[in-house]
């Protein structure tokens, strides 16, 4: 007889190793992962979404980018992290103003 619930501890050990490894690629590639985190929608809206790796409730994850609901164009895109160092101030300042719902 099989081990199935060996095999889902495996799975499940896997799918955590995965998000801890992309946090740590992002982190280190100055992105900042966890909490509030400036994004922007393919049509170029910035705004800032909370963002847990490995988390979330209002959006589909595909690797780095997620599909969700953009405040700024009233429309459903995929998003991706911004680094804020890379931002105007002028553009840091209206992605802040301009926030999704405060849930994962």
């Amino acid at each position: 007889m099989r081990d199935h619930d060996g095999r889902g501890r495996i799975a499940l050990a896997a799918i955590v190793a995965v998000e801890v490894v992309a946090t740590v690629v992002m982190r280190l590639r100055g992105y900042p992962m966890g909490g509030n985190v400036v994004v922007r929608c393919q049509r170029g809206h910035l705004y800032t979404t909370i963002w847990i790796p490995g988390a979330s409730l209002k959006s589909l994850r595909f690797g780095w980018w997620r599909l969700q609901w953009c405040p700024v164009g009233h429309h459903v895109s995929i998003v991706r992290p911004v680094k804020a160092s890379r931002l105007s101030e002028g553009e840091l300042e209206a992605a802040g103003h301009s926030k999704d719902i405060r849930i994962p």
